[in-house]
């Protein structure tokens, strides 16, 4: 389903102009700039003729028709706004609210486009395009909701899925910091369990060193009676 716009811009064939030919020949050269595609000269020739006749609805309107040409969507809503209250003329009116809710819907703001249709109609029911355009944006609103609903989903269960793997980071860290100190306590242990070297006293450090001085002492002696006896044996072969 595309959108179809009508969007409605005044002519000036079918207006009277009160001011006479200047304003006149401004307006239709901007709408020879408008059907030239060049809606930023259309709308300063548009604008001019406002100021030549400030009271010039048709020049409003079609200032309108120039920035939405622009797409300045925000400042057509604003330009046509301000024209509601020019007119009690159904026709006008359904026009004007027309206008608002193409540049609403143009701007993705399908919620205020569709009430924007809605009054549109409620001036003149018998209009086709609007009535389509209202259709169209109901289903740009549901898709669009769709949308955010199924963003929202996916944020969601990122989310989640980020929340789980903390979880998971935590416990793994909580299972390292038990690990390590249930190591230290064993090492603690073993190191309780292991027994104190027995400091050595005065009295047995000196047996110790006796013993020792004993000992070299009777190795000595063995050696001394050794080579006493074989220098005896050697005198003895000599006679």
């Amino acid at each position: 389903m595309k959108k179809r716009s009508g969007f409605s811009m005044i002519l000036l064939i079918a207006v009277v102009l009160v001011n006479g030919q200047n304003e006149r020949k401004v307006i239709r050269d901007g709408i020879r700039a408008y059907e030239e595609g060049d809606f930023s000269e259309a709308e300063v020739q548009f604008r001019k003729a406002e100021n030549i006749n400030q009271e010039s609805y048709v020049a409003e309107f079609n200032t309108g028709a120039a920035l939405y040409g622009q797409e300045k969507f925000e400042e057509t809503v604003k330009q046509y706004q301000s024209l509601l209250d020019q007119t009690d003329d159904k026709d006008k009116t359904a026009q004007i609210w027309h206008n608002i809710g193409n540049s609403l819907l143009e701007a993705q703001q399908y919620a205020p486009s569709i009430e924007a249709y809605k009054n549109s109609l409620r001036k003149n029911p018998d209009d086709d395009d609007t009535r389509y355009n209202l259709a169209y944006a109901k289903q740009k609103l549901k898709e669009q909701q769709e949308q955010q609903q199924q963003q929202q989903d996916q944020n969601q269960d990122k989310k989640q899925d980020q929340q789980e793997q903390n979880q998971d980071k935590e416990q793994d860290q909580q299972e390292q910091d038990q690990q390590e100190q249930n190591q230290d306590k064993e090492q603690e242990q073993q190191d309780q369990q292991q027994p104190a070297p027995r400091e050595i006293s005065k009295e047995d450090a000196e047996r110790m060193l006796n013993a020792i001085q004993q000992q070299e002492k009777d190795v000595k002696e063995k050696v001394d009676k050794k080579k006493a006896a074989a220098a005896k044996v050697k005198t003895e072969k000599d006679w």
